[in-house]
């Protein structure tokens, strides 16, 4: 069975921030000095926006789920392939001895075989199941925790749009680097996870 791991794409979509419309008067102009990348964006510009790959392979929460979610998906393959090892002993077995035992032995045998392939097909799917839904919630949260940040942040600096881009799958072709915010929202996210942390 292969379960799949958390896709940088289904989460970029999960952090389309399209919008995020603040009213503000505040025409807070300081710039972030936490930043690695020197970039002011003057209180003129209302509209800025947010690389959503360097957002994601930068931002630790989302390395903690990624990695997270990649453990559990290893650890339910190898706990399903301990599971069908034992079912595929079973059956060599029968195998080897089916035409020793009497017919009824033989047809009670290959019932409970059939049985027991059911209930792994069953347990493959529920947990395939139980670890789609996980993902679920967890692209939810960390949809959750960069619109939030998001909010306050654009609220704070007097924006009144905040943009997702992302290569290849965006709808800004173009974007002046000056309006690019990507570092200084990285580095905040990343403050209020370690403080969530401890």
């Amino acid at each position: 069975m292969k379960i799949t791991t958390l896709k940088l794409s289904s989460l970029a979509t999960a952090i389309t921030l399209v919008s995020v419309l603040s009213a503000c008067s505040n025409n807070d102009s300081k710039t972030d000095a936490t930043a690695s990348k020197t970039t002011e964006v003057s209180s003129e510009d209302k509209i800025v926006y947010v690389n959503s790959d360097s957002l994601l392979t930068k931002y630790e929460y989302f390395k903690d789920i990624r990695s997270r979610m990649e453990s559990k998906g290893k650890t339910a393959e190898s706990d399903l392939a301990a599971k069908q090892q034992a079912f595929q002993r079973e059956v060599q077995q029968y195998q080897q001895q089916q035409n020793t035992l009497p017919a009824d032995q033989r047809a009670a045998t290959e019932q409970r075989l059939g049985r027991k392939q059911q209930e792994l097909q069953a347990y493959q799917q529920n947990a395939g199941a139980a670890l789609q839904n996980e993902q679920a919630k967890e692209q939810e949260a960390l949809y959750n925790k960069v619109a939030d940040y998001l909010k306050g942040y654009a609220k704070s600096k007097g924006y009144k749009m905040v943009l997702t881009y992302s290569k290849g799958n965006s709808a800004i072709l173009f974007a002046d680097e000056s309006l690019d915010v990507t570092n200084a929202v990285i580095t905040g996210l990343n403050e209020a996870y370690t403080k969530d942390k401890k």
